[in-house]
């Protein structure tokens, strides 16, 4: 081991004064190394600065960031600085990342395959967390690929590298990750803020969905040599969304760019709106044209409840009402296979339709304006009759009673632990939203 630290060191919290040892490098960057430590026999992450990184300024705004606390559970947050006698300089200790969390590159090599259920739960975690950070009037100046980490088989999140974190409006460490950095960041037009992070995100979430970069068509196609002239003509001073349906000149190279060609054509219209307006209106137009989190939000949860399974290879497919004609109830074919995708039955409700799957479950979020993004626990789950598998209902796994009105204007309470028959024309009031099941 060649860190700045040596394993079985000890180095002091600054607050507690409490011992934290040193048990392993796990990497370096620019600005330190990030050790396995051990904290009161608690397992930890322990960053220690390079001298020129060991700032006052880099001081105080960990300070302040340990002061505020984290916004959510997702982010890897400073709990408290550290330092160590006769070692110049001083670090911090944070929670360690789970070993089944996985990086975006790893997405985007092919080296994990998540569902696009997955997916769109880390989207919606995403953006909500970085809403809750900017709500508290923080900027978080880098958001890139290398510092956001996934659970594949669940799309739970975990956000690194919050040390660059700054007062919005305050003066950054880092100026961000080419690629992900706005368009008037890389001209030097302006200085990172909650609306370049809005724009970062948008590009964040465009690789997550697409495996591709929303700017890099044609023109990053035809460039010999990706050096940083090039980069900031891409980038910066003449960007070009790939699907800009006004602007064709930076399309997708068949053959070069698939990932971005295939999988644009797999997502509804309402997420790709999205992107469109972030890399079309956002690109020029920071103050009122980028999507805000909430955006992001709702369209993830749509997304969630408009996956739909092709009856032949089980791949997820999407609902999608813009889709100019449902012909018999049928969607378009499956993306996959290319069979017919037969439409399942639907609760429609105030926001948009839930497709009724045999594993789709109704979360607080749905049944409660109040409790925006509640996935904690199911209030309803699709079932099969026990012995008539022909015969499929909505349990009420929740603790509160349903009132059902059927197609003919009878109702009956469905207490918890029974369910209503999923029949077409019924109405189930859960409390505060009512549904209709459809077809």
């Amino acid at each position: 081991m060649n860190g700045i630290l040596k394993v079985r060191q000890t180095v002091q919290t600054t607050c507690s004064d409490m011992p934290c040892v040193v048990e392993a490098l796990l990497g370096g960057g620019g600005q330190g190394e990030v050790y396995r430590a051990n904290l009161d026999g608690k397992p930890v992450a322990l960053k220690w600065y390079f001298p020129a990184s060991a700032t006052p300024e880099q001081r105080a705004a960990l300070e302040m960031m340990i002061t505020r606390g984290a916004p959510n559970e997702k982010f890897l947050w400073p709990m408290e600085l550290v330092s160590m006698e006769n070692v110049p300089g001083f670090g911090y200790i944070m929670p360690l990342r789970e070993p089944h969390y996985q990086g975006i590159v790893a997405l985007m090599k092919r080296r994990v395959e998540p569902s696009f259920r997955a997916l769109a739960t880390a989207g919606l975690s995403l953006a909500h967390s970085y809403f809750q950070l900017h709500a508290q009037g923080l900027c978080y100046c880098d958001i890139n690929f290398g510092n956001v980490f996934f659970d594949p088989k669940t799309g739970d999140i975990r956000i690194c590298d919050n040390d660059n974190v700054i007062v919005n409006g305050g003066t950054p460490f880092v100026n961000g990750t080419m690629g992900f950095m706005a368009p008037e960041v890389v001209r030097g037009e302006a200085l990172p803020s909650r609306r370049t992070d809005l724009f970062s995100l948008a590009v964040l979430l465009f690789y997550m969905f697409m495996l591709h970069h929303p700017l890099e068509g044609k023109q990053e196609a035809a460039i010999g040599i990706l050096d940083e002239p090039a980069m900031k003509q891409l980038y910066g001073t003449a960007p070009v969304f790939i699907f800009d349906p006004n602007d064709r000149s930076n399309a997708p190279v068949p053959g070069y760019q698939d990932n971005a060609l295939i999988f644009w054509s797999v997502y509804p219209q309402f997420l790709r709106a999205l992107f469109t307006q972030s890399f079309t209106k956002g690109l020029h137009d920071p103050q009122n044209g980028r999507v805000i989190e909430n955006q992001w939000c709702a369209a993830m949860v749509r997304l969630r409840d408009a996956i739909v399974y092709c009856p032949h290879c089980g791949a997820e497919n999407f609902y999608d009402a813009a889709t100019p004609q449902l012909a018999g109830g049928q969607l378009p074919a499956c993306w996959s296979c290319t069979k017919a995708v037969q439409l399942p039955g639907h609760l429609r409700l105030a926001q948009h339709p839930v497709m009724l799957n045999r594993d789709t479950q109704l979360f607080p979020h749905h049944v409660d304006d109040q409790r925006l993004y509640d996935f904690s626990q199911p209030v309803a789950a699709v079932t099969q009759h026990p012995t008539d598998p022909r015969i499929w209902g909505l349990k009420n796994v929740s603790s509160t009673k349903w009132v059902l009105t059927t197609a003919d204007g009878k109702m009956r309470d469905v207490e918890p632990g029974r369910s209503a028959a999923l029949q077409v024309g019924t109405k189930i009031h859960f409390g505060k939203v009512e549904g209709e099941i459809q077809r």
